[in-house]
């Protein structure tokens, strides 16, 4: 890394740029309710609803072709020019998206135009995590990994935050035909500032000290079936943690607005308001989470978190499903944000370390994309569905214990070393044509 370029600069930089790609990326689920009105009319809302989230989920297909393209790429010539490209692609899908028209004006092509723009979305973001991730722990102090890389995850919750704070000023601020007329786009309209700002940042990057090192010694080409070959154990258990973290994303964060609005029958606004105190408490707690785990490692902290939420979960959905309010909802989502934020802080770090520099942007990629298309990008799909098919508003409760079970198998075969100042010495990966 250029002497000229502190370590704060360098990690500020990609939190910052993380953020702003995940906020174009995520908004499409707050606004979820609103753009299956206007984009998958039908007779029934649950049709629509069911429309509209298959879509979101439909970018997830990309994810993993993404992910591989661009894990490869960022492992064979850098963090920086992969993430560089991905500003890129992210801010043409936002254009489309924030200027499309709508099905009353031109029909059919509607929904087609907001499928395209959510596959190049998933395209890009399916880069964003395994390079992100890769810069950061690798420009991290030895005794201060855990601590660097939850700045990914801080990354993410930021963009969160400010989705649901545009929301909340939105939703309370205009009329619902106001809304539906055209304060939707503003949100995506104002992801556009991804463009110049994201790039600039991101141009005033530099490579890790360790990546150039590395590539410089081992300088032969890495395909991703000589990467699996060589760490699918770590492929799988980074698959595992991730599965869980995509879980609780998708369902508490992303599917809260329409399910308390849909379920619980509360105000959008309520819903916005309750979701950015509870994101604000998780976004504090990820990087205190991230610096304990450099003390006593990353195994405990997941552990205890993931044995919280199994027990705590269908309480706290029993509870709000009961006697829905405001304060209910409020309370619900800050306890179940709060182990989220506990588990998330160490997670980047004790997956990324799994993996030696020149595999490690593809091993994250592979395990991260897969697990999130799987498990998180048709979430809301399975939650709606089984809702309408068992009956019970409960059902989100389940699918979040069902993930916990899964991160819960993965944090125990995790090779805890992510918080010492060693990490496992590279392993020669044959290369290939």
């Amino acid at each position: 890394m250029p002497r000229n370029v502190s370590k704060p600069v360098q990690i500020a930089a990609v939190v910052i740029g993380n953020a702003l790609e995940w906020y174009d990326y995520i908004v499409f689920g707050f606004f979820t309710v609103i753009i299956s009105r206007l984009f998958f009319p039908t007779d029934s809302q649950y049709a629509s609803l069911l429309l509209t989230m298959a879509t979101f989920g439909a970018g997830y297909l990309m994810r993993p072709i993404g992910g591989i393209v661009l894990g490869l790429y960022a492992d064979r010539w850098g963090r920086k020019p992969a993430l560089l490209l991905i500003i890129v692609l992210m801010t043409v899908a936002i254009s489309m998206i924030g200027f499309a028209p709508t099905y009353a004006a031109i029909g059919s092509a509607a929904p087609l135009i907001i499928l395209l723009a959510r596959l190049l979305q998933g395209f890009a973001a399916g880069g964003e995590f395994g390079s992100a991730t890769s810069i950061l722990i690798e420009s991290a102090p030895p005794a201060r990994r855990g601590f660097y890389g939850s700045w990914q995850m801080v990354g993410q919750s930021l963009a969160l935050l400010g989705g649901a704070s545009v929301g909340a000023i939105l939703t309370t601020t205009l009329s619902a035909d106001a809304l539906d007329d055209w304060g939707w786009r503003i949100p995506f309209l104002l992801g556009l500032v991804i463009g110049p700002v994201g790039l600039y940042i991101r141009r005033h990057l530099d490579e890790t000290e360790v990546y150039l090192l590395e590539r410089e010694s081992a300088p032969a080409k890495q395909g991703l079936s000589a990467v699996l070959a060589t760490h699918i154990r770590e492929v799988l258990v980074c698959g595992g943690i991730i599965a869980c973290g995509t879980t609780s994303f998708y369902v508490i964060l992303l599917y809260m607005p329409t399910f308390a609005r849909i379920q619980l029958g509360l105000p959008l606004d309520q819903a916005f308001i309750a979701q950015s105190l509870s994101l604000a408490c998780m976004t504090v707690l990820i990087p205190v989470s991230g610096a304990w785990s450099d003390r006593i490692g990353c195994k405990p902290i997941m552990i205890g978190a993931l044995v919280l939420s199994l027990v705590l979960t269908y309480p706290m959905f029993q509870w709000v499903v009961a006697s829905p309010s405001f304060t209910t909802l409020v309370t619900m989502q800050l306890v179940l944000c709060s182990l989220l934020g506990v588990y998330y802080g160490p997670m980047s770090t004790a997956v990324a370390a799994q993996f030696p520099v020149l595999a490690r942007s593809t091993g994250l990629a592979f395990g991260y994309n897969f697990a999130v298309m799987i498990f998180g990008g048709f979430a809301q799909f399975f939650v709606t569905w089984l809702i309408e098919t068992t009956g019970s508003s409960i059902a989100p409760a389940f699918y979040l214990m069902f993930g916990a079970v899964i991160g819960l198998v993965a944090t125990i075969f995790l090779a805890d070393y992510a918080h010492d100042a060693r990490l496992p010495a590279p392993r020669a990966v044959p290369g290939e044509a």
